[in-house]
């Protein structure tokens, strides 16, 4: 009940955490409560099967996932560098990559717990197909999802994106060093020997099956954070083996579920997947990694009321008012049954 810190060693960066501040009343933004009606079909939806996008090509019928080049790409495969500068108050480097959309399913109303679980298994199957593919090239590939429009995504069909790059990114750079000194001092990778404690002490664990363990970490910063690992070592997601991706579908759609039934809305956030580097690593040993997700949802209190990353958060330190523990709590104690199901 009382403030304290907590340290996240995979990126050597302090939490505050400060229970006490729940009792607060809220007198800040709110954001929309009403869920929109979404149609199977829009046909002036650019992901729809059929359609015409923006940039002139026209999507197939598909009728399970479907991969294609982002129209407007962050990341180009090939262009000029930058000149090099010897002052080292303005340096730079070449980024090069490849940007990809990939939709889960062909409705715009079925988000990935209302699907069933053979589609979201061909949606794992997808990504570890990427991973694969453009791993061969890149040295960084960067799976993640966008969800709702608080989080700032442009299009309500179920989707994800895909950023490969010729460099490797900050946080997972910083993971691949801290994971790696974890190793070399303690003979076991970072995040398998912080499942087994996890499995242990059973304060943080919400969900788990045969091969998977869901989680809110010890060092979580948003209300909600959660972390999905497998309880092998898995350096990345093309090397589950198919009883291990079916278990993977079946906990997301279970997770993703409770999500939802937090506040009895489509539940909105930021996942991404981290595993082993890729490109020229793929000669290296990656030993010390260990495969995850990471869900990184915005809501505190109730739909309507999110947490804002701002003031002493940007300036300072990562803050947070409710308990890892209490997170995992309140998770737990959520319906198995989407809300849409149970009031159906």
């Amino acid at each position: 009940e009382h403030p304290h810190i907590r340290y996240n060693p995979l990126m050597e960066e302090w939490v505050t955490v400060s229970p006490h501040r729940m009792k607060r009343p809220w007198k800040g933004q709110v954001e929309k409560s009403e869920e929109e009606e979404i149609p199977s079909y829009d046909p002036n939806n650019s992901l729809c099967p059929g359609n015409t996008r923006s940039s002139g090509k026209v999507n197939p019928q598909y009728e399970g996932t479907f991969l294609f080049d982002n129209d407007f790409p962050a990341l180009l495969k090939d262009g000029p560098a930058p000149s090099a500068n010897p002052d080292p108050l303005f340096q730079s480097a070449p980024a090069y990559g490849a940007c990809q959309v990939m939709c889960f399913h062909p409705r715009s109303d079925l988000t990935l717990p209302l699907m069933s679980q053979s589609e979201v298994r061909e949606v794992i199957d997808k990504w570890a197909e990427i991973n694969t593919d453009l791993g061969k090239k890149y040295t960084w590939v960067q799976i993640f999802e966008n969800k709702g429009n608080v989080m700032g995504c442009s299009n309500p069909h179920p989707h994800c994106q895909v950023w490969a790059s010729s460099y490797f990114p900050n946080d997972p750079a910083k993971k691949h060093r801290t994971q790696r000194e974890y190793y070399d001092k303690h003979k076991v990778p970072l995040l398998v020997d912080y499942v087994k404690k996890e499995l242990q002490k059973q304060e943080r664990v919400v969900l788990q099956n045969e091969h998977w363990v869901w989680l809110v970490p010890y060092w979580a910063i948003w209300p909600y954070e959660t972390m999905l690992l497998p309880k092998r070592h898995v350096l990345r997601i093309e090397d589950l083996t198919s009883a291990e991706r079916d278990a993977l579908a079946d906990i997301m759609k279970k997770l993703l579920t409770k999500y939802d039934n937090m506040f009895e809305v489509s539940f909105p956030y930021s996942m991404g997947w981290h595993g082993a580097p890729t490109g020229d690593y793929l000669q290296q040993d990656n030993s010390h990694w260990q495969l995850h997700a990471l869900y990184f949802p915005p809501l505190l209190r109730s739909a309507t009321v999110k947490k804002f990353m701002v003031g002493y958060e940007m300036l300072a330190q990562s803050q947070r008012d409710l308990t890892a523990e209490q997170a995992a709590e309140k998770l737990k104690s959520l319906p198995d049954v989407h809300y849409k199901s149970q009031n159906s």
